[in-house]
């Protein structure tokens, strides 16, 4: 599925249809250079799931946990991973197979360790369409 979005704002209600439909287990892989959004469909996809409290980039704790929503979020950024391996350390495992939705910014990172049935989001821009515009394409993986 690809997604056009022309602002912020849209970029959030997609994510939001997404947390509303969401069920326990799901994993979403999100893709993208700095800035694209994928934070933005983050808290949009959290608000989906009811959670109300600010949704920021874990980007120095690796791991944020929401449980106020319908399900719990858990929400890893691995930007700093340098070996797949640390997210053992956390406890990754746990989380993904754990009973909430798993969102992981910069999945590419540790692709040896994602579950095979999971959901990638791809942001980009494309500037000839506007400073704002971003294509989201979102696609069912099962290995």
């Amino acid at each position: 599925m690809i997604v056009e979005s022309f602002s912020a704002e849209d970029t959030f209600a997609c994510g939001y249809r997404y947390g509303k439909t969401a069920e326990a287990g799901d994993v979403f892989c999100l893709y993208g250079d700095l800035g694209v959004g994928k934070t933005v469909f983050t808290q949009g996809f959290a608000r989906g799931l009811g959670i109300l409290e600010p949704v920021s980039s874990p980007t120095f704790t690796i791991l944020q946990i929401y449980e106020e929503g319908r399900l719990p979020l858990y929400h890893f950024d691995v930007y700093r991973i340098s070996d797949p391996d640390e997210m053992m350390e956390v406890g990754f495992d746990e989380y993904v197979d754990g009973d909430g939705v798993t969102f992981i910014e910069w999945a590419g990172l540790i692709e040896d360790i994602l579950p095979e049935k999971r959901r990638e989001v791809t942001i980009e821009k494309d500037l000839t369409r506007g400073f704002d515009y971003r294509r989201i394409t979102i696609r069912e993986v099962e290995k």
